[in-house]
């Protein structure tokens, strides 16, 4: 799979507001009631994503490895996951939703992830500060329904196509947050924070 076609395989949106909203969606060859189980059952989700542990159903409570936390809040199999998405002591409101739908032979996949983001973390980073994570998540998905080993979790960003996907997916956020009416200059520095955020310099890749 070439990581950085996957970048021009998802649509990104941006919902500009009180509260920031960012959307990928993506189109996988795969059945709907596979990709859900890939994005739900525990086994499979660690393999492409990170460990789960916790009451893996409605209303129970789940923590990511090193991660996200939070309520399972609503869950309509094979279509349709929402939950709290908590992060650090104060994260305020954060949700994650999911909705798969058949497309084309395979899945419509989407993922809104709306949260409260503080102004100084919005004017350094942008959307792509959790919009560049969840690029890589979905490369992870791709390749893991594709029947394929996911990104080296501990070093991609070390690696010369990890660098490039993930200046591409910075870019693309970058785009993105013009889109929705962020000035050029504005969208730029986000470009910028955001991908020196995920990237060490050149010199230690």
């Amino acid at each position: 799979m070439d990581s950085l076609d996957e970048i021009s395989r998802i649509r990104r949106e941006l919902k500009d507001g009180e509260r920031k909203t960012v959307v990928l969606t993506r189109h996988y060859d795969a059945e709907v009631k596979d990709v859900w189980d890939a994005c739900t059952d525990a086994e499979r989700l660690a393999r492409w994503f990170l460990p789960v542990s916790g009451d893996l159903r409605l209303g129970g409570t789940y923590q990511l490895e090193g991660n996200a936390g939070g309520e399972i809040l609503d869950c309509e199999p094979p279509a349709y996951l929402r939950v709290s998405w908590l992060f650090g002591p104060d994260p305020g409101f954060s949700e994650v939703e999911v909705r798969l739908s058949a497309e084309d032979e395979g899945t419509l996949f989407e993922l809104r992830h709306t949260a409260e983001v503080p102004p100084e973390m919005w004017g350094r980073y942008g959307p792509g500060a959790v919009g560049v994570g969840w690029d890589l998540a979905l490369l992870g998905l791709g390749l893991h329904l594709a029947g394929g080993p996911p990104p080296d979790k501990s070093g991609f960003e070390l690696t010369g196509d990890g660098r490039r996907f993930i200046t591409a997916s910075s870019q693309a956020w970058g785009a993105a947050f013009e889109r929705s009416g962020a000035a050029p200059e504005t969208a730029a520095t986000a470009v910028a924070g955001t991908t020196a955020f995920y990237l060490p310099p050149e010199d230690q890749a």
